[in-house]
């Protein structure tokens, strides 16, 4: 059965945006608003305080991940409390390269690497919405090696740079949603597939799109009553089953029409519309343009990554 958590990472089409190593020594605080983009770190050795809109303040330590799909509001900061006169506005480089936050005299008390990237998908708000909000691993080294990959090649030019990028933020986003690690309770695509029944439900609209679906059959293969099945999805997914299968027939075929070029038929039987016609007036109501000017309008790489040092980076943390 196909795997909707490598669906949605795919379909999002995860672009670098940046990577750095950083470092922090004594007192030190850093603030970060309306990003919007997905934010990772991982903590090499040390600590630090994570403080993100919505969420608990979180200690993190060496070994520990966290990964937020759509940073809004955050703050990090020092082990040790800081103050009004502790916030940095401009990270210092030192001569190795890294980011220092605080004093550049003292050993540091905190080593970590951080990068953004941005999502290509015109679909990216929707998509991002099926995953946590933030997402906070601890103990599993590789992700660490995995965004360790990810700086090495943000920084080389070596041939097929961006492709090797993507498909390493890919497995990076996967490993982190997959690791089991501590994650927000609000609903989405997590919170539906950790309910053993939704699941299978969730898996079989991913494998066959182009099914004639109903929510009966759909709370038929979750072995549940089509009241009670409604009424679990929609409270674990945030939308209900017909809203969710809609949406994500739109976004598939938004998919095909950019990257593969097929024709207006093609894209309608493979996404479960009968017919040419019905499916380009559910495309039309859906998206606002039909499916041959979207097609016609709408490039594949229709969002570059954002380049260091850009009008887009300004406040980066590191």
């Amino acid at each position: 059965m196909l795997d909707p958590f490598a669906q949605v990472v795919a379909l999002l089409q995860p672009a670098a945006s940046f990577s750095k190593r950083g470092s922090g020594a004594g007192r030190w605080s850093v603030h970060r608003s309306e990003v919007g983009g997905p934010f990772y770190c991982a903590i090499l050795e040390g600590g630090c305080r994570l403080k993100a809109e919505g969420h608990d303040e979180i200690v993190l330590m060496g070994g520990d991940f966290v990964l937020i799909p759509s940073a809004q509001n955050f703050a990090m900061s020092s082990l040790l409390p800081a103050g009004a006169k502790d916030i940095v506005s401009t990270p210092i480089v030192l001569p190795n390269g890294e980011h220092r936050l605080g004093s550049t005299d003292d050993p540091p008390d905190v080593r970590l690497l951080l990068g953004y990237c941005v999502f290509r998908s015109p679909d990216a708000a929707l998509l991002a919405s099926l995953l946590p909000k933030l997402v906070h691993v601890r103990g599993v080294s590789r992700l660490a090696t995995l965004m360790q990959l990810v700086s090495d090649e943000t920084r080389a030019q070596r041939p097929a740079r961006d492709v090797v990028l993507e498909r390493l933020l890919e497995v990076l986003l996967i490993e982190a949603l997959r690791s089991g690690g501590k994650t927000d309770a609000a609903p989405g695509l997590l919170r539906g597939l950790t309910d053993e029944r939704l699941a299978v439900a969730i898996r079989r609209m991913h494998e066959s799109p182009n099914q004639s679906w109903t929510v009966t059959q759909l709370a038929s293969e979750a072995t549940l009553s089509r009241s009670v099945f409604y009424e679990r999805f929609g409270h674990a997914m945030g939308m209900a089953p017909m809203e969710y299968l809609l949406a994500w027939r739109m976004a598939l075929a938004k998919n095909l029409l950019r990257r593969e070029k097929a024709c207006i038929a093609e894209v309608a039987s493979r996404v479960g519309y009968s017919s040419a016609s019905t499916f380009s007036v559910a495309f039309t109501r859906h998206v606002g343009v039909p499916p041959a000017r979207y097609a016609r309008d709408t490039p594949f790489d229709n969002m570059s990554p954002v380049e260091p040092g850009s009008s887009a980076e300004t406040g980066a943390i590191v």
